[in-house]
């Protein structure tokens, strides 16, 4: 449960909303974020900085982003899959032999839907890792996809959600794909500008243009974003 509010409280640097209905409210986040410096721009503002740049998917594969590794707790048994799901769990499924989770509770934030399964969920990265190849991770060695991949220093990275929703957005960006709540947009463009500018990734034309339409309509949204090491 220590780890639950560890998750929670990070998530509400990460986006504060001022005055902003339920869409601009975080509900709940990955593992705590390291003690460092974060940006705090708002939404319109965080937008402004990313840097724009066409998107070269070539020489792409899944297989060049190493996941799901042995997560943070090297002692747990758990990967970074197991370790989001635990951590972001609204009641904590049992852990048995090899961290194999059976019950608990979670909240999908793309549909808000109720999942006791753990099998029905999937992590999804907030930026897909083919959307990340094409923004700039094609310039990074093995070992920085696989820290990408597998990043649980910042709430925004990797959310557990209903594998139908997960599977919808495939690796679209917010030009072409959106979580079918509406509640949850404000939420995800937010994450979704964090974690490109935490990694330093580019936006195309079409996704900075989508982008800021939903930031004009998510004006009293914050974003807080601290730069992988």
């Amino acid at each position: 449960m220590i780890k639950n509010l560890g998750r929670t409280a990070a998530l509400a640097l990460l986006l504060t909303p001022l005055g902003l209905p339920a869409q601009a409210t975080a509900a709940t986040a990955p593992a705590p974020v390291a003690a460092r410096a974060a940006t705090v721009l708002t939404l319109v503002d965080a937008v402004r900085q990313l840097p724009v740049a066409d998107e070269v998917r070539e020489g792409y594969t899944r297989d060049k982003f190493k996941h799901w590794n042995a997560g943070l707790d090297l002692g747990d048994s758990c990967n970074t899959r197991n370790e989001v799901l635990l951590s972001e769990a609204v009641e904590e499924p049992t852990v048995g032999t090899g961290c194999k989770l059976s019950g608990g509770r979670w909240i999908s934030y793309y549909d808000g839907q109720e999942v006791t399964d753990p099998g029905k969920l999937d992590i999804d990265h907030m930026v897909p890792l083919a959307e990340a190849w094409d923004s700039g991770a094609s310039n990074w060695d093995a070992k920085r996809r696989e820290a990408y991949a597998n990043d649980q220093g910042t709430p925004a990275s990797l959310v557990a959600v209903t594998a139908r929703t997960n599977r919808s957005k495939a690796d679209q960006d917010p030009s072409t794909w959106m979580p079918p709540l509406l509640d949850a947009h404000c939420r995800y463009i937010g994450e979704w500008t964090a974690t490109k500018l935490r990694w330093g990734l580019a936006a195309d034309q079409a996704e900075v243009d989508a982008l800021s339409v939903y930031a004009e309509a998510c004006e009293s949204t914050v974003v807080h974003f601290t730069p992988a090491p």
